[in-house]
């Protein structure tokens, strides 16, 4: 059988499906109920998010036969099927990253004036759009604003800012979302389960965060895990395929700086070193830990962290142990330390001294208040 990645094979064919995106999919899906279909959209946000996906849901729908109840297609009528077999005239996909000149857009102009064979509209998909040149933009704003009643266009951009404030002006603009931690922990979960695997949750949450909120990264990440670990992943397999430094690291170290313990903290430090992780990125952990703590120390804060709830309880018990000013003054450091590590010249030595001042926070904070 022909194996087919997760992120194809897992991609929303509905607007139910979608994820982390209900408030765009609840006005389309409005749009489509109230028969108010504007001529040309434009989707907007950081890659992986569902753009693409919602654009094609929106065309697919639109054009089938027997909407249900809810506004998702049924996938039982032709337009539907020629949809899902890749073969409907209905829906015309167009990569502005290689088709960006002025002639690309002239020839899609040029298709608009044919009307649909099957259906009630012509969909436009328009990836990239804002790597269309200067030229081929001017072309296109006049069809843009006034395209036949059959046509509509889906504009699809990651950097909405190069994109001119005309074609702006002619669009409605719909902003996607990044795609939150449990949004990507819950459709992993899903995803695992369909395909046999089992999975800890720490892991699922160790993969959302490496996604940096794009879901197709997640499930591509998820598919390289699944190949070096098999069926059954534990969390410090994933952390081992990633290459990701174990959280508990950090929370050893915090526990080493309020004991004042500096050589527990440098033999810490020497064992990340061994293990090959890169000692800048190592102290952007250290920093990020802190300002979890920082987050931790109000339940109003907490819900900022975007982390799996196992770990957040730990955050929560360690935080406790912390007060305001150690917390304030650890920030500081690393800080310093950070901004002052690519002019040092015996650059471990100068973060080993970070680590120093870390674990004399207390005792410094004594000398200042006697």
């Amino acid at each position: 059988m022909e194996y087919i990645v997760s992120a194809r094979k897992y991609r929303p064919a509905t607007f139910k499906s979608v994820v982390g995106q209900g408030n765009i999919t609840t006005t389309l899906k409005n749009a489509i109920k109230s028969n108010h279909l504007a001529h040309a959209y434009l989707f907007c946000g950081s890659r992986g998010v569902g753009k693409t996906t919602c654009a094609r849901i929106f065309a697919k729908t639109i054009n089938c036969a027997n909407v249900s109840e809810d506004f998702e297609a049924c996938n039982e009528c032709e337009s539907c099927k020629s949809f899902n077999e890749n073969r409907s005239y209905n829906i015309h996909e167009l990569d502005a990253a290689s088709n960006n000149s002025v002639d690309d857009i002239r020839s899609l102009i040029d298709k608009v004036r044919v009307p649909p064979q099957l259906g009630s509209y012509s969909v436009y998909i328009i990836d990239e759009v804002h790597m269309l040149s200067q030229a081929a933009f001017n072309a296109f704003l006049k069809t843009l604003e006034e395209p036949p009643r059959h046509a509509i266009f889906v504009l699809a951009t990651t950097e909405k800012h190069k994109i001119l404030p005309t074609i702006l002006s002619r669009c409605q603009i719909f902003d996607f979302n990044r795609i939150t931690i449990a949004d990507a922990v819950g459709h992993l979960k899903y995803v695992a389960e369909s395909e046999g695997v089992k999975v800890e949750e720490e892991g699922l949450a160790v993969v959302a965060q490496k996604a940096d909120g794009a879901m197709r990264d997640a499930l591509s990440i998820f598919d390289q895990i699944v190949a070096f670990s098999g069926k059954e992943i534990t969390y410090q397999q994933v952390i081992e395929n990633l290459n990701v430094l174990d959280y508990d690291y950090y929370f050893k170290l915090v526990d080493a700086f309020l004991a004042e313990d500096y050589k527990q903290a440098l033999l810490i430090f020497n064992d990340i070193l061994l293990k090959g992780f890169d000692a800048q990125h190592f102290m952007a952990g250290l920093n990020s830990h802190f300002r979890d703590l920082l987050m931790c120390k109000d339940q109003s804060t907490a819900a900022l962290m975007e982390i799996g709830d196992s770990a957040k309880e730990k955050y929560v018990k360690q935080a406790a142990s912390c007060d305001i000013d150690f917390l304030y003054y650890a920030l500081k450091v690393i800080n310093e330390s950070e901004q002052q590590y690519k002019a040092a010249k015996n650059k471990r030595l100068h973060l080993e001294f970070a680590l120093i001042r870390l674990s004399r926070i207390e005792t410094e904070k004594k000398k200042r208040n006697s």
